[in-house]
């Protein structure tokens, strides 16, 4: 028997939530629908009733797979609940002092970073353990009452306690957390030495303060999204995408909500790294444009480089993200005029609502849609996501507020606004390549989003890559990698210890120890033993350097680990072309993640056509004219529908391809060849 079982992913952007169901079979139903920003869950339910009726049946959905970016949204906004602080006596102050960077070098006025929490809130604690873990002050129990009244009588949302070295010895963490989650059941209390167990008391501070004040947000809303699903007759559960690319259950990600922070984006660089491999293509960028911003990721050797710490409004995150760069040049960044009078795109966003002017829902200010709307990109005639139709004079009642003081016509303002964003899309291209000493040139670009396909080729051209691969879904893809992501836990731990010593015994010890833990909680998730897979890296340094390098461990074995300096060394001289393999050796921190592989469906073949590379006539939809963004010219561009197109076709430029979750431009010296699952390929006419 058949099995007819579906898998969902669905991802809320600033302007639509999508929603992709794949069967068992491969057979793929889609849905679209506006945002709801003052209420994001009841956007992930419309969503879901939009499957419905595209013929999911709940009762068969296995999973729910979300990106969300609520946990983001709350810190960008200062929307975190109140947090009561517990530190060391001496460092109630380590988030005011900060790391001592300043955002702006040589900017005398700027003013002071916002505080996670303000200084009545953050409490002192009499107790001190050395770096060794050594106890040198108790923790009295008479102390531990004098806090538990300290915090009852501010009534916090939650609390974060943050005591010195507990990463390594996490015992007073642990007395303090028990005392208060018995005198305050419920008040959310969160131990670093939970969330972080890592070095560096400024970033280990900031991550255990922002669980603390994102985890009444995040549960809320969790909570209120696995009732409406399961309300909704859906037996599966509901997993969460985290910043590293994994899935973890809700009530899992409820309890570490700081892992949150880059969800939404996670779920596209998955879903692009997915089509690269159908490809053959295990080198690439990612580009993901919506109607808020723009994410950009290199993929080197299927893999995308995770981060171990991210940064977030200036404020360091001790979790596994994506290697992300970011820029505010999405479908709704709003194009203004600087007190120069020069003209500047981003990073402000009309957002969902009221968006840009041509939704036709109040906005007023011009923005990149409006510029697209304006140059041909796209048009009044075919509405966005299929519901959202677009008003070309309220377009260009917007553009004419810039073309005035710049002395331009519309479309000279329009197609400025569009290669001010190309330009600014290119400069984060460059941050995950050439700054990090890789060269872009000759690289595949996946593109996707809903804007994503429109800017692409420009940029192609611009940046010397090698081609543009369109997905069949552009604007689904992020739901899309939701589908197709796997569970993923991971385990961190300073340890300080010097590599030729007794120390090893330690990293080892703790590598195994880990090990079996994660073994333990994959199994718990019902991953059988043949889908787990596991992977450690150790930070090292030299002994003295402020800064480390991540160093993967072949195997947890103890020679595997008395191997790790020979490696250190070459990482460090491909790093920085110089090692010192005389100087002693440190291993900072250890990582361990573990992956469960999940069931995926293979994605269906589309037809191929029987025309010889020419499309059939009904993709043909026309000619529309088009204002190229790179040339000063306007063209005639053939006007294609995706849905119509087989595997074969070849479309010349100029030419624009027309769907309902996306539109690709094409343009003139360009050609694209439909693929086997319906993807395009975008290339210079002479290659």
């Amino acid at each position: 028997m058949a099995d007819t079982t579906w898998a969902v992913g669905i991802d809320i952007g600033g302007t639509f939530t999508d929603a992709v169901a794949v069967r068992a079979d491969g057979l793929v139903r889609t849905a679209k629908v506006p945002s709801t920003p003052d209420d994001p869950a009841r956007g992930l339910l419309d969503a879901m009733a939009a499957l419905t009726l595209a013929g999911v049946t709940p009762g068969a959905v296995t999973r729910v797979v979300h990106g969300t970016t609520v946990a983001t949204n709350a810190l960008l906004t200062g929307s975190l609940a109140r947090v009561v602080l517990c530190a060391t006596d001496g460092f109630r102050d380590v988030l005011a002092i900060r790391d001592g960077q300043r955002p702006a070098m040589y900017d005398l006025f700027q003013p002071r970073p916002r505080e996670l929490v303000v200084r009545r809130d953050r409490l002192v604690v009499q107790e001190r353990i050395a770096g060794d873990g050594t106890i040198l002050v108790p923790l009295a129990a008479a102390e531990i009452e004098r806090v538990v009244a300290a915090v009852r009588r501010r009534r916090p949302a939650a609390v974060a306690i943050s005591l010195l070295f507990s990463f390594i010895e996490p015992a007073h963490e642990r007395a303090l957390g028990e005392a208060l989650r018995r005198a305050l059941p419920e008040v959310p209390v969160v131990i670093s030495s939970e969330v972080a167990r890592e070095f560096r008391e400024y970033p280990r501070t900031a991550t255990t303060v922002i669980a603390a004040g994102l985890g009444p947000v995040v549960g809320r809303y969790l909570d209120r999204a696995a009732a409406g699903v399961a309300a909704l007759g859906v037996p599966g559960s509901l997993l969460i995408m985290e910043s590293g690319g994994g899935l973890v259950a809700a009530d899992r990600a409820a309890r570490e909500p700081h892992r949150l922070l880059l969800s939404g984006p996670a779920g596209g660089v998955g879903g692009a790294i997915e089509i690269g491999q159908r490809l053959g293509l295990t080198d690439l960028l990612t580009l993901d444009m919506g109607g808020t911003s723009v994410d950009v990721c290199l993929v080197r050797g299927g893999h995308a480089p995770k981060r171990a710490t991210q940064a977030h409004d200036g404020v360091p995150v001790l979790a596994p993200a994506l290697d992300i760069a970011t820029a505010g040049a999405g479908g709704g960044s709003v194009a203004w005029l600087d007190p120069a009078g020069a003209l500047r795109v981003g990073p402000r966003s009309s957002g969902a609502d009221p968006g840009p002017a041509a939704y036709g829902r109040g906005g007023t200010e011009p923005t990149i849609t409006d510029a697209h709307l304006i140059t041909g990109g796209l048009d009044e005639s075919t509405p966005l996501a299929g519901s959202v139709r677009l008003d070309r004079s309220a377009a260009e009642g917007a553009i004419a507020t810039l073309a005035g003081p710049l002395g331009l016509s519309l479309e000279e303002t329009a197609r400025g606004i569009l290669a001010i964003a190309t330009a600014h899309i290119a400069g984060a291209i460059r941050r995950v390549s050439i700054e990090r000493g890789i060269d872009p040139r000759g690289l595949p670009l996946v593109a996707f989003g809903g804007a994503g396909p429109l800017l692409a080729p420009t940029l192609m051209r611009d940046l010397r890559l090698a081609e543009v691969v369109v997905p069949p879904t552009p604007g689904l893809l992020s739901a899309a990698g939701l589908v197709g992501a796997d569970l993923r836990f991971d385990e961190s731990q300073t340890l300080l210890l010097r590599f030729g010593s007794r120390d090893e015994d330690r990293l080892l010890a703790w590598l195994r120890t880990a090990a079996a833990d994660l073994e333990r909680r994959l199994s718990a998730e019902g991953v059988a033993p043949g889908d787990r897979r596991l992977a450690a890296v150790v930070d090292c340094r030299y002994l003295g350097q402020g800064y480390e390098l991540s160093v993967p461990v072949p195997a947890i074995s103890r020679r595997a680990v008395r191997e790790l300096p020979q490696a250190f060394h070459r990482a460090h001289r491909e790093a920085y072309g110089h090692d010192a393999p005389d100087e002693p050796v440190e291993a900072v921190t250890a990582r361990l993640v573990a992956i469960g592989v999940l069931p995926h469906a293979e994605p269906a073949r589309v037809a191929r056509g029987a025309r010889g590379g020419r499309p059939d006539a009904a993709a043909d939809l026309g000619h529309r004219t088009l204002v190229a963004v790179s040339r000063q010219e306007r063209v005639r561009a053939r006007l294609w529908r995706r849905d119509d197109l087989r595997a074969g076709d070849r479309l010349i430029g100029p030419a624009i391809v027309e769907q309902l979750d996306a539109t690709t431009i094409i343009p003139t010296g360009m050609v694209g060849r439909v693929g086997a699952w319906g993807e395009i390929r975008i290339r210079e006419t002479r290659t």
